[in-house]
């Protein structure tokens, strides 16, 4: 479990992630939050080129952008107010579902490494066996972990946090869950209060406290956005789930089905 933020610290980021759901058109509700949250960064997966049309109004403000719209639901938006470096746009397990990579400057003594993915669903008649989700997210966990400075992963994961391909991932990684000992924080689905679950997630390495974690109010969308305040604090007792030779076995039996 990350720990509470509890001394002043410069450097922070304060995240928002979305997915906006690609056929919904009501834009001006997702405009509208992101201005009121005011984030440093926000990351929207499932945008298509008019999403990214839409949304270009906050090129002024937030001057670093990746962009990857599509028309297949598998689109991303990355803006930021900080400076990016060494930018990526990855295909790693599917020609057809990109992810990306970048670092970001927070200050002149802070970058953070960031991972956005919004990898493929369970559906039967595609991905009955979730081969690729798993493969793609244990493959980003591992990338991870070779980042020894704060690092962050996030996004769309389609895979529930308490999943066994979700343990695998926190071993692998090292990342720590925001949502361990503070609540579901359910993001989807938005328009069916029975039936909800965590599927967009923002984990992080263990040299970050957290302010805040809040899921946030719907905005046409099948999934709630969720957005998070943290700080950069090295010294600060985090502890990750220890890897063990099993779960790296059995990460890369995952990893090496999706291929």
């Amino acid at each position: 479990m990350i720990v509470d933020f509890k001394s002043n610290s410069t450097d922070s980021i304060h995240l928002f992630v979305l997915n906006v759901y690609q056929y919904n058109r009501e834009y001006e509700k997702t405009i509208n939050l992101i201005k009121q949250e005011d984030p440093d960064v926000f990351f929207l997966v499932e945008t298509d080129a008019a999403w990214a049309e839409a949304i270009s109004c906050f090129k002024n403000d937030y001057p670093y952008q990746i962009e990857v719209p599509q028309d297949n639901t598998y689109g991303l938006l990355f803006y930021s107010k900080y400076e990016i470096f060494g930018e990526s746009v990855h295909y790693l397990i599917d020609e057809e579902v990109p992810s990306i990579e970048l670092d970001l400057k927070i200050s002149d003594s802070s970058m953070i490494h960031v991972f956005g993915i919004h990898p493929t669903p369970p559906v039967p008649t595609q991905n009955p066996r979730s081969t690729d989700r798993d493969a793609e997210i244990l493959l980003v966990g591992k990338q991870a972990k070779k980042h020894h400075g704060p690092c962050i992963v996030f996004g769309d994961l389609n895979d529930v946090g308490w999943s066994y391909t979700s343990e695998l991932f926190l071993k692998t990684s090292g990342l720590l869950d925001l949502r361990r000992g503070r609540g579901m924080f359910n993001t989807f689905h938005a328009k069916y209060s029975l039936m909800r679950w965590p599927l967009d997630h923002i984990f992080v390495s263990k040299h970050f406290t957290l302010r805040s974690i809040e899921r946030l109010s719907a905005v046409g969308s099948d999934h709630f956005p969720i957005g998070t305040k943290l700080c950069i604090q090295p010294l600060n007792g985090n502890k990750s789930k220890e890897n063990t030779e099993e779960a790296e076995e059995q990460s890369n039996k995952k990893i090496k089905a999706g291929f």
